[in-house]
């Protein structure tokens, strides 16, 4: 697994690589998503863009799979089935009808759609919100296969079935799960991941169950309000990496 960062020996590439990977772990157990925010883009900037997304893929499927042991007494099963398969769908055709289009209009697009559920969230008119559900479960499956990330659409189709925090951050979890699981096995097809791969998500392990139990003992503690601003700052951070990308 050669670096971006020739001049950095791989002792050093490894350790800094798990230094981002405990802050993403951290965010993503305490606000359910928000992981690939923090870990693609400084993992595509130690290691290079394709071997980045490809190590942040399988580093947050592992630490998923912690997450949904230590949420799963609050994941909402039916809802999950529902958007996993339409997230999985969306990765499968809607990001081959997505190559044709613009990347600018692509992230026009979910800058609105996040624009148009904050408002609607803040003024009150939540109510048909969960109809929108499907649209975003499917364009978040989508944008993850160009941008390594689904960005904020997938915490909008959460957010929008009115969920609390415990059973938010668990239908996440395994959502993004199955996305993270599905990206994992497409590059490792790709020979992106190899044996160095295997051995930094051995070294993260410890990191993802430290991670996962502090997260959670900060979401039980947070009140709904600082959680709602947590997950807005977390997507308002996606929104801001597609203007800025």
């Amino acid at each position: 697994m050669l670096g971006a960062w020739p001049a950095l020996p791989a002792t050093a590439l490894i350790a800094l690589s798990l230094a981002c990977a405990a802050l993403a772990f951290l965010l993503s157990a305490s606000a359910g998503l928000g992981g690939s925010l923090l870990l693609v883009p400084a993992l595509a900037l130690l290691l290079g863009p394709k071997q980045g997304i490809a190590l942040s893929a399988l580093l947050l499927m592992g630490n998923n799979v912690a997450k949904v042991i230590a949420y799963r007494r609050t994941i909402p099963l039916l809802v999950v089935a529902i958007t996993v398969i339409l997230t999985l769908v969306g990765t499968a055709v809607g990001a081959q009808l997505l190559l044709g289009a613009p990347e600018t209009w692509v992230s026009a697009a979910i800058i609105l759609a996040f624009a148009f559920s904050f408002v609607a969230e803040r003024i009150g008119t939540t109510r048909w919100l969960p109809v929108s559900t499907p649209l975003f479960a499917l364009a978040a499956g989508a944008t993850s296969g160009f941008s390594g990330t689904s960005g904020p659409l997938k915490g909008m189709a959460l957010r929008n079935l009115g969920l609390d925090r415990a059973h938010l951050v668990g239908a996440a979890s395994v959502v993004s799960l199955a996305g993270d699981a599905m990206k994992t096995a497409i590059f490792a097809r790709a020979g992106l991941l190899d044996a160095t791969s295997g051995w930094v998500l051995l070294l993260a392990i410890p990191l993802m169950l430290l991670a996962t139990l502090v997260g959670r003992r900060l979401n039980r503690r947070m009140g709904e309000r600082a959680y709602a601003a947590l997950f807005w700052v977390v997507i308002a951070g996606y929104s801001a990496r597609l203007l800025l990308r």
